[in-house]
Protein backbone atom coordinates (compact mmCIF):
# COMPACT_ATOMS: atom_id res chain seq x y z
CA UNK A 1 0.00 0.00 0.00
CA UNK A 2 1.11 3.57 -0.63
CA UNK A 3 0.13 6.90 -0.28
CA UNK A 4 -0.31 8.29 -3.54
CA UNK A 5 -4.07 9.02 -3.89
CA UNK A 6 -5.19 9.23 -7.38
CA UNK A 7 -8.51 10.42 -7.00
CA UNK A 8 -7.09 13.78 -4.99
CA UNK A 9 -5.43 14.12 -8.50
CA UNK A 10 -7.82 13.92 -10.62
CA UNK A 11 -10.39 16.53 -8.12
CA UNK A 12 -7.58 19.08 -8.49
CA UNK A 13 -7.50 19.73 -11.69
CA UNK A 14 -9.34 22.89 -12.77
CA UNK A 15 -9.49 23.68 -16.49
CA UNK A 16 -11.40 26.40 -17.39
CA UNK A 17 -13.58 26.98 -20.81
CA UNK A 18 -12.74 29.82 -23.29
CA UNK A 19 -15.48 31.90 -21.62
CA UNK A 20 -14.89 30.92 -18.05
CA UNK A 21 -17.01 27.68 -18.60
CA UNK A 22 -16.40 24.84 -16.08
CA UNK A 23 -15.64 22.58 -18.87
CA UNK A 24 -12.38 23.19 -21.02
CA UNK A 25 -13.87 24.02 -24.64
CA UNK A 26 -13.73 22.15 -27.24
CA UNK A 27 -11.40 23.52 -30.14
CA UNK A 28 -13.23 21.80 -32.91
CA UNK A 29 -10.39 22.26 -35.50
CA UNK A 30 -7.72 19.83 -37.03
CA UNK A 31 -5.26 22.60 -38.05
CA UNK A 32 -4.43 26.34 -36.27
CA UNK A 33 -3.14 29.36 -37.49
CA UNK A 34 0.16 31.23 -36.96
CA UNK A 35 0.27 35.20 -37.12
CA UNK A 36 4.06 34.49 -37.80
CA UNK A 37 5.61 31.89 -40.00
CA UNK A 38 8.99 31.87 -37.81
CA UNK A 39 6.61 30.31 -34.94
CA UNK A 40 5.25 27.30 -37.35
CA UNK A 41 8.88 26.28 -38.20
CA UNK A 42 9.64 26.72 -34.51
CA UNK A 43 6.36 23.96 -33.57
CA UNK A 44 7.20 21.33 -36.23
CA UNK A 45 11.30 21.52 -34.15
CA UNK A 46 9.87 21.45 -30.65
CA UNK A 47 6.89 20.99 -28.56
CA UNK A 48 5.89 24.76 -27.48
CA UNK A 49 3.43 25.65 -24.29
CA UNK A 50 0.15 26.76 -25.83
CA UNK A 51 1.19 26.08 -29.46
CA UNK A 52 -0.69 23.92 -31.29
CA UNK A 53 0.00 23.13 -35.16
CA UNK A 54 -1.93 19.66 -36.52
CA UNK A 55 -4.97 17.77 -34.30
CA UNK A 56 -2.26 14.44 -35.57
CA UNK A 57 0.14 15.97 -32.84
CA UNK A 58 -1.74 17.88 -30.54
CA UNK A 59 -4.91 19.28 -29.74
CA UNK A 60 -6.20 20.84 -26.41
CA UNK A 61 -8.54 18.82 -25.61
CA UNK A 62 -6.26 15.55 -26.35
CA UNK A 63 -3.79 17.84 -23.89
CA UNK A 64 -6.37 17.83 -21.10
CA UNK A 65 -7.06 14.88 -20.63
CA UNK A 66 -3.66 13.25 -21.45
CA UNK A 67 -2.83 15.56 -18.55
CA UNK A 68 -5.86 14.37 -16.60
CA UNK A 69 -4.87 10.74 -16.86
CA UNK A 70 -0.87 11.76 -16.24
CA UNK A 71 -1.96 12.77 -12.63
CA UNK A 72 -4.60 9.91 -11.89
CA UNK A 73 -1.72 7.42 -12.47
CA UNK A 74 1.20 10.01 -10.97
CA UNK A 75 3.50 9.54 -14.02
CA UNK A 76 5.07 12.85 -15.71
CA UNK A 77 2.74 12.95 -19.18
CA UNK A 78 0.52 10.94 -21.16
CA UNK A 79 -0.87 10.63 -24.39
CA UNK A 80 -4.03 10.02 -25.37
CA UNK A 81 -5.04 7.37 -28.52
CA UNK A 82 -8.03 6.39 -30.50
CA UNK A 83 -8.23 2.71 -28.88
CA UNK A 84 -6.54 1.06 -26.01
CA UNK A 85 -4.66 -1.00 -28.69
CA UNK A 86 -3.38 2.17 -30.66
CA UNK A 87 -1.84 2.78 -26.71
CA UNK A 88 0.17 -0.70 -26.53
CA UNK A 89 1.15 -0.94 -30.39
CA UNK A 90 2.58 2.73 -30.25
CA UNK A 91 4.27 2.33 -26.76
CA UNK A 92 6.22 -1.32 -27.64
CA UNK A 93 6.70 0.29 -31.55
CA UNK A 94 8.55 2.82 -29.48
CA UNK A 95 10.71 1.48 -27.74
CA UNK A 96 11.23 -1.74 -29.89
CA UNK A 97 13.34 -2.21 -32.97
CA UNK A 98 13.80 -5.12 -35.35
CA UNK A 99 15.87 -7.50 -33.17
CA UNK A 100 14.82 -6.32 -30.20
CA UNK A 101 13.22 -9.04 -28.02
CA UNK A 102 10.11 -8.60 -25.36
CA UNK A 103 9.11 -10.87 -22.20
CA UNK A 104 5.36 -11.10 -21.97
CA UNK A 105 2.76 -12.65 -18.84
CA UNK A 106 1.25 -15.45 -20.68
CA UNK A 107 -1.98 -14.11 -19.80
CA UNK A 108 -2.90 -11.35 -21.50
CA UNK A 109 -5.55 -9.45 -23.80
CA UNK A 110 -6.13 -11.66 -27.12
CA UNK A 111 -5.08 -8.53 -29.05
CA UNK A 112 -2.14 -7.47 -27.66
CA UNK A 113 -1.24 -11.86 -27.97
CA UNK A 114 -1.92 -11.59 -31.16
CA UNK A 115 0.51 -8.45 -31.82
CA UNK A 116 3.06 -9.76 -30.02
CA UNK A 117 3.15 -13.20 -31.36
CA UNK A 118 1.64 -12.65 -34.83
CA UNK A 119 2.46 -9.34 -36.22
CA UNK A 120 5.53 -7.87 -34.39
CA UNK A 121 7.86 -11.06 -36.02
CA UNK A 122 6.93 -9.32 -38.81
CA UNK A 123 9.37 -6.73 -38.23
CA UNK A 124 11.96 -9.06 -36.48
CA UNK A 125 10.57 -8.50 -32.84
CA UNK A 126 10.33 -12.06 -30.77
CA UNK A 127 8.27 -12.23 -27.67
CA UNK A 128 8.98 -14.77 -25.27
CA UNK A 129 5.42 -15.80 -23.42
CA UNK A 130 5.94 -16.82 -19.51
CA UNK A 131 3.94 -17.58 -16.51
CA UNK A 132 4.79 -13.56 -14.87
CA UNK A 133 3.58 -14.80 -11.11
CA UNK A 134 6.82 -16.82 -11.34
CA UNK A 135 9.70 -14.63 -11.04
CA UNK A 136 12.52 -17.27 -11.74
CA UNK A 137 10.93 -18.05 -15.10
CA UNK A 138 11.00 -14.27 -15.97
CA UNK A 139 14.59 -13.72 -15.40
CA UNK A 140 15.59 -17.40 -17.18
CA UNK A 141 13.48 -15.50 -20.22
CA UNK A 142 15.34 -12.53 -20.34
CA UNK A 143 18.67 -11.89 -22.78
CA UNK A 144 20.69 -9.44 -24.27
CA UNK A 145 18.44 -8.32 -26.36
CA UNK A 146 15.23 -8.03 -24.65
CA UNK A 147 13.77 -4.31 -24.20
CA UNK A 148 9.98 -4.92 -22.39
CA UNK A 149 8.32 -6.65 -19.70
CA UNK A 150 4.95 -6.92 -20.46
CA UNK A 151 2.55 -7.69 -18.16
CA UNK A 152 -1.42 -6.59 -17.13
CA UNK A 153 -1.81 -5.41 -13.66
CA UNK A 154 -4.98 -7.72 -13.27
CA UNK A 155 -4.99 -10.29 -15.99
CA UNK A 156 -7.76 -10.18 -19.22
CA UNK A 157 -9.25 -12.97 -18.80
CA UNK A 158 -7.79 -14.76 -16.26
CA UNK A 159 -7.40 -11.89 -13.59
CA UNK A 160 -3.87 -13.13 -12.31
CA UNK A 161 -2.34 -10.19 -10.31
CA UNK A 162 0.72 -9.06 -11.21
CA UNK A 163 3.52 -9.00 -8.98
CA UNK A 164 4.91 -5.32 -9.99
CA UNK A 165 7.93 -4.18 -7.37
CA UNK A 166 9.39 -7.41 -8.43
CA UNK A 167 8.88 -7.17 -11.80
CA UNK A 168 9.76 -3.47 -11.56
CA UNK A 169 13.31 -4.82 -9.51
CA UNK A 170 13.75 -7.13 -12.53
CA UNK A 171 13.51 -4.99 -15.10
CA UNK A 172 16.11 -2.41 -13.48
CA UNK A 173 18.00 -5.27 -12.90
CA UNK A 174 18.36 -6.67 -17.14
CA UNK A 175 17.82 -2.55 -17.63
CA UNK A 176 14.18 -3.47 -19.65
CA UNK A 177 11.41 -1.04 -19.28
CA UNK A 178 8.36 -2.70 -17.71
CA UNK A 179 5.36 -1.96 -19.55
CA UNK A 180 1.53 -2.23 -17.50
CA UNK A 181 -1.77 -2.30 -19.42
CA UNK A 182 -3.63 -0.84 -16.06
CA UNK A 183 -6.76 -1.45 -17.81
CA UNK A 184 -8.88 -3.25 -15.37
CA UNK A 185 -7.96 -1.97 -12.60
CA UNK A 186 -7.61 2.40 -12.47
CA UNK A 187 -7.37 4.31 -9.22
CA UNK A 188 -7.09 0.55 -7.57
CA UNK A 189 -3.84 -0.13 -8.55
CA UNK A 190 -0.73 2.71 -9.71
CA UNK A 191 1.69 1.32 -11.67
CA UNK A 192 3.97 3.46 -12.03
CA UNK A 193 4.24 4.23 -8.02
CA UNK A 194 4.93 0.48 -7.83
CA UNK A 195 8.12 0.81 -10.49
CA UNK A 196 6.19 0.40 -13.97
CA UNK A 197 8.31 2.29 -16.23
CA UNK A 198 5.14 3.08 -18.86
CA UNK A 199 1.16 2.77 -18.70
CA UNK A 200 -1.36 2.25 -20.91
CA UNK A 201 -5.33 1.99 -20.53
CA UNK A 202 -7.96 0.83 -22.91
CA UNK A 203 -10.05 4.11 -21.53
CA UNK A 204 -12.93 2.43 -23.58
CA UNK A 205 -13.72 0.62 -20.70
CA UNK A 206 -13.49 1.66 -17.23
CA UNK A 207 -12.00 5.49 -17.21
CA UNK A 208 -14.81 6.03 -19.75
CA UNK A 209 -17.59 4.15 -18.42
CA UNK A 210 -20.79 4.55 -20.96
CA UNK A 211 -19.46 2.19 -23.84
CA UNK A 212 -20.04 4.63 -26.35
CA UNK A 213 -16.32 4.98 -27.12
CA UNK A 214 -13.06 3.20 -28.19
CA UNK A 215 -10.03 5.29 -26.68
CA UNK A 216 -6.38 4.54 -25.36
CA UNK A 217 -3.70 6.13 -23.24
CA UNK A 218 -0.24 5.55 -23.00
CA UNK A 219 1.51 7.57 -19.88
CA UNK A 220 5.10 7.51 -18.85
CA UNK A 221 8.29 10.00 -18.01
CA UNK A 222 8.30 13.30 -20.29
CA UNK A 223 10.68 12.10 -22.40
CA UNK A 224 8.89 9.31 -23.54
CA UNK A 225 5.64 10.89 -24.23
CA UNK A 226 7.81 13.36 -26.33
CA UNK A 227 9.13 10.69 -28.92
CA UNK A 228 5.90 9.58 -29.59
CA UNK A 229 5.32 12.45 -31.19
CA UNK A 230 8.53 13.17 -32.87
CA UNK A 231 8.08 14.30 -36.06
CA UNK A 232 10.65 12.19 -37.46
CA UNK A 233 10.27 9.39 -35.67
CA UNK A 234 7.04 9.51 -32.89
CA UNK A 235 4.94 6.12 -33.11
CA UNK A 236 1.78 8.13 -32.44
CA UNK A 237 2.74 10.73 -34.82
CA UNK A 238 3.79 8.83 -37.80
CA UNK A 239 1.14 5.72 -37.10
CA UNK A 240 -1.77 8.65 -36.54
CA UNK A 241 -4.05 7.46 -33.70
CA UNK A 242 -5.30 10.15 -32.96
CA UNK A 243 -8.50 10.34 -30.18
CA UNK A 244 -11.34 12.93 -31.70
CA UNK A 245 -11.48 16.35 -29.43
CA UNK A 246 -15.57 15.61 -28.75
CA UNK A 247 -14.60 12.05 -27.19
CA UNK A 248 -11.65 13.49 -25.42
CA UNK A 249 -13.89 15.98 -23.62
CA UNK A 250 -16.60 13.52 -22.99
CA UNK A 251 -14.43 11.31 -21.58
CA UNK A 252 -12.65 13.33 -19.47
CA UNK A 253 -16.06 14.59 -17.80
CA UNK A 254 -16.35 10.83 -17.06
CA UNK A 255 -12.96 11.07 -15.34
CA UNK A 256 -14.54 12.88 -12.84
CA UNK A 257 -17.02 10.22 -11.57
CA UNK A 258 -14.27 7.51 -11.89
CA UNK A 259 -13.42 7.23 -8.17
CA UNK A 260 -17.42 6.49 -7.42
CA UNK A 261 -18.24 4.05 -9.87
CA UNK A 262 -14.67 2.08 -9.18
CA UNK A 263 -16.07 1.95 -5.49
CA UNK A 264 -19.46 0.22 -6.42
CA UNK A 265 -18.07 -1.63 -9.33
CA UNK A 266 -15.67 -3.42 -6.86
CA UNK A 267 -18.59 -4.06 -3.96
CA UNK A 268 -21.53 -5.16 -6.47
CA UNK A 269 -18.40 -7.66 -7.54
CA UNK A 270 -17.09 -8.81 -4.10
CA UNK A 271 -20.85 -9.22 -2.87
CA UNK A 272 -21.48 -11.26 -6.05
CA UNK A 273 -18.52 -13.22 -5.98
CA UNK A 274 -18.43 -14.14 -2.10
CA UNK A 275 -22.40 -15.52 -2.84
CA UNK A 276 -21.41 -17.51 -5.79
CA UNK A 277 -18.54 -19.16 -4.12
CA UNK A 278 -20.50 -20.00 -1.19
CA UNK A 279 -22.92 -21.94 -3.27
CA UNK A 280 -20.80 -23.81 -4.34
CA UNK A 281 -20.12 -22.68 -7.83
CA UNK A 282 -16.22 -22.34 -9.11
CA UNK A 283 -15.63 -18.29 -8.96
CA UNK A 284 -12.08 -16.70 -9.78
CA UNK A 285 -12.21 -13.02 -8.00
CA UNK A 286 -9.32 -11.33 -6.55
CA UNK A 287 -11.44 -10.38 -3.62
CA UNK A 288 -12.15 -14.13 -2.57
CA UNK A 289 -9.09 -15.12 -0.17
CA UNK A 290 -9.00 -18.00 -1.95
CA UNK A 291 -7.63 -16.52 -5.06
CA UNK A 292 -3.53 -17.24 -5.38
CA UNK A 293 -2.51 -13.51 -5.34
CA UNK A 294 -5.53 -12.09 -2.81
CA UNK A 295 -2.79 -11.19 -0.09
CA UNK A 296 -0.23 -9.78 -2.78
CA UNK A 297 -3.15 -7.45 -4.18
CA UNK A 298 -3.42 -6.01 -0.68
CA UNK A 299 -0.36 -4.90 -0.79
CA UNK A 300 -0.06 -3.51 -4.22
CA UNK A 301 -3.77 -1.57 -3.90
CA UNK A 302 -5.28 1.70 -3.41
CA UNK A 303 -7.28 -0.26 -0.98
CA UNK A 304 -10.84 2.03 -0.95
CA UNK A 305 -11.19 0.76 -4.59
CA UNK A 306 -11.69 -3.19 -3.75
CA UNK A 307 -10.99 -6.07 -5.61
CA UNK A 308 -11.93 -4.46 -9.09
CA UNK A 309 -15.21 -5.08 -11.07
CA UNK A 310 -14.87 -8.56 -12.61
CA UNK A 311 -14.87 -12.03 -12.06
CA UNK A 312 -15.40 -15.43 -13.56
CA UNK A 313 -17.32 -18.82 -13.45
CA UNK A 314 -16.61 -21.69 -14.58
CA UNK A 315 -19.66 -23.35 -16.22
CA UNK A 316 -17.43 -26.44 -17.14
CA UNK A 317 -18.98 -26.17 -20.82
CA UNK A 318 -19.44 -24.19 -23.77
CA UNK A 319 -22.70 -24.69 -23.74
CA UNK A 320 -23.62 -24.47 -20.05
CA UNK A 321 -21.66 -21.33 -20.29
CA UNK A 322 -23.51 -20.20 -23.69
CA UNK A 323 -26.81 -20.86 -21.48
CA UNK A 324 -26.14 -19.09 -18.30
CA UNK A 325 -25.43 -15.74 -20.57
CA UNK A 326 -28.85 -16.24 -22.55
CA UNK A 327 -30.68 -16.68 -19.59
CA UNK A 328 -28.84 -13.68 -17.64
CA UNK A 329 -29.46 -11.62 -20.93
CA UNK A 330 -33.30 -12.65 -21.02
CA UNK A 331 -33.59 -11.85 -17.19
CA UNK A 332 -32.67 -8.10 -17.61
CA UNK A 333 -28.50 -9.15 -15.61
CA UNK A 334 -27.14 -7.32 -18.38
CA UNK A 335 -25.69 -7.89 -21.69
CA UNK A 336 -24.04 -10.59 -23.54
CA UNK A 337 -21.47 -8.05 -25.41
CA UNK A 338 -17.39 -8.39 -25.44
CA UNK A 339 -16.13 -5.20 -23.19
CA UNK A 340 -16.04 -4.34 -19.89
CA UNK A 341 -16.51 -1.77 -17.41
CA UNK A 342 -19.61 -0.35 -18.45
CA UNK A 343 -22.57 0.60 -16.00
CA UNK A 344 -24.21 -2.03 -16.77
CA UNK A 345 -23.30 -5.71 -16.08
CA UNK A 346 -21.65 -7.40 -19.62
CA UNK A 347 -20.64 -10.73 -19.90
CA UNK A 348 -18.80 -12.62 -22.53
CA UNK A 349 -17.47 -16.48 -22.69
CA UNK A 350 -13.67 -14.87 -23.62
CA UNK A 351 -12.36 -18.37 -24.79
CA UNK A 352 -14.33 -17.76 -27.82
CA UNK A 353 -14.15 -14.29 -28.18
CA UNK A 354 -11.84 -11.83 -26.90
CA UNK A 355 -9.22 -14.82 -25.83
CA UNK A 356 -9.85 -16.86 -29.08
CA UNK A 357 -6.73 -15.62 -30.53
CA UNK A 358 -4.54 -17.51 -28.23
CA UNK A 359 -4.16 -20.90 -29.66
CA UNK A 360 -6.33 -23.27 -27.66
CA UNK A 361 -3.51 -25.60 -26.18
CA UNK A 362 -2.06 -22.22 -24.54
CA UNK A 363 -5.73 -21.85 -23.38
CA UNK A 364 -5.70 -24.75 -21.42
CA UNK A 365 -2.60 -24.42 -20.26
CA UNK A 366 -3.52 -21.32 -18.19
CA UNK A 367 -6.74 -22.95 -17.23
CA UNK A 368 -9.02 -20.84 -19.81
CA UNK A 369 -11.66 -23.28 -21.10
CA UNK A 370 -14.85 -22.45 -22.80
CA UNK A 371 -16.92 -23.19 -20.05
CA UNK A 372 -15.33 -19.82 -18.36
CA UNK A 373 -17.78 -16.86 -18.53
CA UNK A 374 -16.34 -13.21 -17.33
CA UNK A 375 -18.74 -10.95 -15.92
CA UNK A 376 -18.06 -7.34 -15.67
CA UNK A 377 -19.89 -6.23 -12.75
CA UNK A 378 -21.86 -2.91 -13.75
CA UNK A 379 -23.45 -0.16 -10.88
CA UNK A 380 -26.17 -1.96 -9.96
CA UNK A 381 -28.01 -0.23 -6.85
CA UNK A 382 -28.69 -3.79 -5.01
CA UNK A 383 -26.32 -6.58 -5.66
CA UNK A 384 -28.26 -8.71 -3.42
CA UNK A 385 -31.04 -8.31 -5.77
CA UNK A 386 -28.65 -8.88 -9.14
CA UNK A 387 -27.29 -12.23 -6.96
CA UNK A 388 -30.57 -13.79 -6.58
CA UNK A 389 -31.32 -12.96 -10.72
CA UNK A 390 -28.03 -14.51 -11.25
CA UNK A 391 -28.89 -17.31 -8.97
CA UNK A 392 -32.28 -18.12 -10.61
CA UNK A 393 -30.34 -18.26 -14.36
CA UNK A 394 -27.94 -20.94 -12.48
CA UNK A 395 -30.31 -22.94 -11.37
CA UNK A 396 -32.19 -23.26 -15.20
CA UNK A 397 -28.78 -24.26 -16.71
Amino acid sequence: MNNFKPADQIQDLQYFGEFGGVNPSITDSSTFTFLQAGKMEEVFEKEIEGCYLYSRHWNPMNRYLSQAIAKMEGTENASVTGSGMAAITNAILQICSAGDEIVSSRTIYGGTYAFFKNFLPRFGIKTTFVDSTNMDKVKAAITNKTKVIYCESISNPMLEVADLPNLAKIAKQFNCKLVVDNTFSPLMISPSILGADVVVHSMTKFINGSSDCVAGVVCGKKDFIDSLSDVNNGASMLLGPVLDSFRSASILKNLRTLHVRMKQHSSNALHIATKLSEDGHKVIYPGLPKHPQHQLLKTLWNEEYGFGGLFLIDMKTKERANHLMELMQESNVGYLAVSLGSYKTLFSAPGGSTSSEIPEEERKEIGLSEGLVRISMGLDNNPERTYQMIKKCLSLV
